[in-house]
């Protein structure tokens, strides 16, 4: 069956600006907003060496993707890399180690959401608000991917006000334009810049890659681009965006106030402006964190869905996860991703809150193995000239000291372990699968059942 004109043009009508902002949209979210107050806490203002290792690896990450997408557009987007470059075993474990990751991710971001709408309305029970955001996010979804990206820039422009409104607040202060209770604490030693020694900086550069984490789901929708060899450019811009963004924020933070001042229940932001008297920081803030965690919540719906699609059509999922229907994502597809979500959300409100935690940190993790895997799929794909070689074998370094750094930290230790025992079970799947392909490789393989 032909595709009309106008499902063609939402498909393929996407300009590099427009991917630039939907991964501005998609990447800003409660990792950056919360999160980076723990990582602040872990470190204090060298965070910011933190943000830059982050930066630097992602961009080498999303160079190598991109520059996969611009030579073969593929709708599987990095697992379908992996695939090209190392077989059928690789294509198979990193869409269900992205699967896997991404539910646990959604599960926590949607409860993270609900805690936030509490803030107004406190008497509302948390699962209530979990499944309005679900079936929100489900809504925008199955309108198409015209819609998610026009939503993804609404979005990333309001998330991006947000910042902006802090750092002009912030700079009055440090210019001594608005008074508040307390000086301005600038780090002034080695032991306020660096409190917790080379230790502590190793510990939070995790924290500081969750802020950039999303650019897998950038990679799934640059096959959307008008050309695709555009990609490249819409990574630059949008990496050098979010840098500047994040830099200049988490830094003016960082000076304002003492780095022991933060706490992990709330917005750097909010501490730095907590001085200044000001009433309406605390609800634009709150705002601002539903907005991210629920743009980053959608843009990993549909990139589980997407991985889901290619997974069926490819013969490692059920045939059916691909089987188009009269919605634009398969039934199946969609209620396996809806179960496993639900799962999530339960088991975050009911499960003690370090184990949970323990869990998403772990799925965290995982996503960042991925990550390796697009850096060595290029390897395979791509013709590499020795600096291109050079800036991804330092990207890997930068990865795994980020993942290695989890085990100096309490908070994130376990975390580790769990991320190391989801692969051992994906592995022994993949394993199992791979000795079926193995015993039929003369013969055409078949897919899995029709459910």
């Amino acid at each position: 069956m032909g595709k009309s004109k106008s499902g063609a043009e939402e498909k393929n009508g996407m300009k590099w600006w427009h991917l630039s902002l939907f991964g501005v949209g998609c990447t800003i979210g409660t990792g950056f907003f919360l999160g980076s107050s723990l990582a602040i806490k872990m470190t204090g203002p060298s965070i910011l060496i933190a943000f830059i290792i982050a930066a630097i690896s992602t961009y080498f990450v999303f160079d190598a993707l991109s520059k996969m997408t611009s030579k073969e557009p593929l709708k599987g987007g990095f697992r379908s890399y992996a695939k090209k470059a190392y077989g059928r075993w690789a294509g198979f474990s990193s869409g269900w180690v992205y699967w896997c990751s991404e539910v646990l991710i959604m599960g926590s971001q949607m409860t993270a959401l609900s805690i936030f709408s509490r803030f107004w309305f406190p008497k509302v029970p948390l699962w209530l608000f979990a499944a309005g955001y679900a079936i929100l996010g489900l809504v925008v979804l199955l309108i198409g991917v015209n819609v998610l990206n026009k939503l993804e820039n609404i979005l990333a422009l309001l998330k991006i006000a947000a910042i902006i409104m802090f750092i002009i607040i912030a700079c009055l202060a440090i210019f001594g334009v608005i008074d508040g209770d307390r000086p301005i604490q600038y780090p002034r030693s080695r032991n306020d810049i660096l409190p917790h020694g080379i230790k502590g900086l190793w510990s939070s550069v995790i924290f500081a890659f969750y802020a950039f984490g999303g650019i897998e789901i950038l990679g799934l929708m640059a096959t959307n681009l008008k050309d695709p060899k555009e990609a490249p450019k819409a990574g630059r811009v949008m990496l050098f965006t979010l840098m500047l963004i994040y830099i200049l924020s988490i830094g003016l933070a960082v000076m304002m106030v003492s780095w022991q001042n933060f706490n992990t229940k709330e917005s750097p932001f909010v501490v730095a402006l907590d001085a200044y008297h000001l009433s309406f920081v605390p609800h634009i803030f709150n705002g601002a964190l539903i907005i991210a965690g629920f743009s980053t919540m959608v843009a990993s719906l549909y990139g589980v869905t997407s991985v889901l699609v290619t997974l069926g059509e490819e013969g490692d999922a059920p045939k059916s996860f691909s089987r188009q229907g009269k919605l634009k994502v398969p039934i199946p597809t969609l209620l396996l991703t809806m179960v496993g979500i639900t799962a999530s959300v339960v088991s975050a409100l009911l499960m003690p809150n370090r184990v949970y935690e323990y869990i998403t940190t772990a799925a965290g993790l995982m996503l960042l193995y991925n990550w390796i895997f697009i850096l060595a799929s290029s390897r395979k794909i791509l013709e590499l000239k020795v600096k291109d070689k050079m800036k991804y074998t330092l990207g890997t370094i930068l990865i795994l000291i980020a993942v290695s750094g989890t085990i100096f930290h309490e908070t994130s230790r376990p975390g580790f372990f769990i991320s190391l025992a989801f692969l051992g079970v994906i592995g022994a799947i993949t394993l199992m699968m791979n000795l079926k392909w193995n015993k039929h490789k003369k013969k055409v393989l078949k897919p899995w059942p029709t459910a």
